[in-house]
């Protein structure tokens, strides 16, 4: 399998479908060090040379004392290879870790989201790329059912509240197996984050069942994000999408014998 051609052609699929980038834009990736957030920086400034229609990225790190090493190596790799590199050490960030080492991660989210914002203005960008992948997007749906009673996942693309900026996630279809290879054919130094590394969380669980279930089913990750784009409202149990007011023997109607026996 040729990883990079996959992968941009995954990447590509995407933008399109999702309209995420357009003519004009000005594209900030939020570099976290890790695998996924390289990858979906070389796959833009690969598309960006062959895309119809123009537009520019640029880079930026958030440090919020959290890395597991320095990111200075990102940094000098990033711009080597010509990337506009933006590293911003936030302050506010570092001050909640030390005042509230035990913070949960809403609370690191929220402070996260305002730097973004800050930065991607400084920037002058008007979309903001994160590098959450297919394995971000399936996880998001089965945490959200499973823990919060709500059929939800990530949005491939979204707006900021005030609608200043475009948020996209662009690797929606490519699976961590991928960026993993990629990163290291680059010869990218990863650096992982703290969080990351984190055991006995909701999110490693899943993590953890999906991997044993691809075992078998080599194909679940595809299938739940198919099932993302195809949802049949008429039979889940919202009634805003359901038809109540029939009342003729095909809607659904079951005497209390009936309703038993299919207990």
């Amino acid at each position: 399998m040729d990883v990079e051609k996959t992968i941009t052609r995954k990447v590509g699929e995407a933008i399109g479908r999702f309209r995420m980038i357009r003519d004009g834009d000005r594209v900030a990736v939020g570099v976290s060090g890790g695998k996924d957030s390289l990858t979906l920086l070389e796959a833009l400034l690969l598309l960006q040379k062959r895309a119809p229609i123009g537009f520019s990225v640029c880079a930026f790190t958030i440090e919020q004392g959290k890395f597991l090493a320095p990111i200075q190596p990102v940094g000098a790799f990033l711009r080597e290879r010509g990337v506009d590199w933006t590293y911003v050490e936030d302050t506010p960030s570092l001050n909640l870790l030390m005042e509230q080492p035990d913070h949960g991660c809403d609370l690191c989210s929220r402070f996260r989201r305002r730097a973004v914002y800050d930065i991607a203005r400084k920037l002058g960008a008007n979309v903001i790329a994160f590098g959450h992948t297919a394995d971000d997007f399936c996880e998001s749906l089965l945490r959200n059912a499973m823990f919060t009673g709500r059929i939800s996942a990530l949005p491939a693309i979204t707006w900021s509240s005030k609608r200043e900026f475009r948020l996209i996630r662009p690797l929606v279809y490519v699976t961590e197996d991928l960026t993993r290879a990629f990163a290291h054919s680059l010869g990218a130094p990863v650096i992982p984050c703290g969080c990351s590394q984190k055991t006995g969380t909701v999110r490693r669980s899943l993590r953890e069942m999906l991997a044993d279930l691809e075992k078998e089913h080599p194909f679940i990750k595809e299938n739940l994000l198919s099932a993302m784009g195809k949802i049949d409202t008429a039979r889940l149990l919202d009634t805003r999408y359901l038809d109540l007011d029939d009342s003729s023997e095909e809607s659904g109607f079951f005497p209390d014998q009936e309703l038993v026996a299919l207990r």
